[in-house]
């Protein structure tokens, strides 16, 4: 019974993202119907976010087989409560926030992108009280490859988001984990020796992430 109840979740969860499938994207489908069959476990440590999430083996990186990788390709808040369910489901032990430069790109202003993200973490809390939430600061972008029109002239955004979302997690008693400065250069842009495109992480990268982040892991 137990294993027919599996079975007819995960038929379900796939029928309900593959009908929604002209909304976000094939591959965001393809891997919310995976993360929702794959769910967690009150062990788990959630990596939730969008590009930058997922291109990283995070279990490998930080050296812990209870680190999961939830990050989606292109994926924006709305995209990520969308998920949410699977996600929370299981009650997971943390969840590592970070999103946002999306809806930047979708010409979202810094208010309206700050609350979405804010709306998540306070829905993580309502529905799975015992996880803890980890909110993650944007990282900054840097134009100068001429790789992402749409992201051009928003480094201001960027840092009023995250100064809103800053405020947000000292009111809220969420713990704030200010990535920005450890990534920017001297003019408050992604270190060109970090990115080959201006928005997108290379292995060192990733390294400096993990140091920062690490304690966090382990507490």
């Amino acid at each position: 019974m137990k294993a027919l109840n599996i079975a007819l979740s995960v038929m379900l969860s796939a029928t309900c993202f593959a009908a929604q499938g002209t909304d976000f994207g094939e591959l965001y489908y393809q891997r919310a119907s995976l993360f929702d069959t794959l769910g967690t476990n009150p062990s788990s440590i959630v990596m939730l976010g969008n590009s930058l999430t997922h291109g990283c083996e995070w279990h490998e990186l930080l050296g812990n087989p209870n680190v999961v990788n939830r990050g989606i390709n292109g994926d924006i808040a709305e995209g990520i409560d969308l998920r949410l369910d699977g996600i929370l489901r299981g009650k997971p032990a943390k969840i590592f926030l970070l999103c946002g430069v999306n809806d930047v790109s979708h010409d979202l202003s810094a208010d309206s992108i700050a609350s979405a993200v804010e709306a998540i973490t306070e829905r993580i809390r309502r529905e799975s009280p015992t996880t803890k939430v980890y909110l993650q600061s944007l990282l900054p972008i840097n134009n100068s490859f001429g790789r992402y029109k749409r992201i051009f002239g928003k480094e201001q955004t960027i840092r009023d988001i995250n100064t809103l979302l800053e405020k947000h997690a000292a009111k809220s008693g969420i713990t704030w984990i200010n990535l920005y400065p450890s990534f920017a250069d001297e003019n408050g842009n992604l270190r060109a020796d970090l990115t080959n495109d201006g928005l997108h992480l290379l292995g060192p990268g990733y390294i400096i992430w993990r140091e920062l982040i690490l304690p966090y892991i382990n507490e």
